[in-house]
């Protein structure tokens, strides 16, 4: 592709003492982009995003937001990236339009009562705006998260495994949010253990193991290479090949603390 990458991550290593936790991981996320980061317990996707988030400092590498060196440039890089968390923790007693305007105020962005009412409507909580988020179920929750880290129109969505714990109609709900989000130009980075979820939204996939990226390819593209692979064909259970035959069978099959 001839665009700058919204993300680019060239060798970046992380390690805790004598732990290596990432080696030499590189990748590169597009504009207009769902880039799905996957990987077993422990391969290293939490330490990749948490650099990428600026939250920890690799021994090497570097990472490039927007074309901003984060290391260099720390609070311009990170203005362009909105985060949402697998768990994200809202003061309970607040209402749901006393979050927006919580977070708005801490972008720097002041909503009046229509930018407001446009936002609670769009993620389909019009009614509820009055709701205490104590009050919200999960998948509510999870949409009031998303539209937090997107009030200041971030071009990089970091999404942390966002649609653990929702039943399939909240999920489906997100996954169809998050596409229109990459329709509308932002770019986003997506872990998960759903194999189904990046198979579904991800226009690219990462697996990871042990700290270093196995493959890097469309799903489509990834089972296609794969599905003749002897490790692979031992897992599949159905005949048909899918992601996540593929996925264990570069991975492993044994279960991950």
């Amino acid at each position: 592709m001839d665009k700058e990458p919204a993300l680019a991550v060239h060798d970046l290593h992380i390690s805790y003492g004598d732990r290596v936790a990432v080696s030499d991981v590189s990748f590169e996320i597009y504009p207009r982009e769902i880039f799905g980061l996957l990987g077993p317990n422990g391969a290293g996707k939490t330490s990749t995003l948490s650099a990428v988030e600026g939250l920890l400092t690799p021994q090497i590498g570097s990472i490039y937001i927007e074309g901003i060196n984060i290391a260099e440039h720390p609070l311009e890089a990170r203005a362009n990236i909105g985060v949402q968390l697998q768990a994200t923790s809202f003061q309970q007693d607040l209402t749901v339009t006393e979050v927006l305007e919580l977070y708005a105020g801490l972008y720097g962005i002041q909503l009046d009562k229509t930018q407001l009412h446009k936002i609670v409507d769009d993620i389909h909580l019009a009614a509820d705006a009055d709701r205490r988020t104590g009050q919200l179920s999960g998948g509510q929750q999870q949409r009031v998260a998303l539209a937090t880290a997107t009030l200041h129109n971030p071009p990089l969505l970091l999404l942390d495994e966002p649609t653990t714990g929702l039943d399939p109609q909240s999920r489906r709900n997100l996954w169809e949010r998050i596409e229109r989000m990459r329709d509308e130009g932002h770019s986003i980075l997506l872990t998960t253990h759903s194999m189904e979820e990046a198979g579904a939204v991800c226009d690219r996939v990462a697996i990871m193991d042990h700290g270093k990226i196995i493959v890097v390819g469309s799903p489509d593209t990834l089972i296609d290479k794969y599905k003749d692979d002897p490790a692979v064909r031992a897992v599949a259970r159905r005949g048909v090949i899918t992601l996540e035959d593929v996925f264990i069978g570069l991975t492993g099959s044994e279960i991950r603390d």
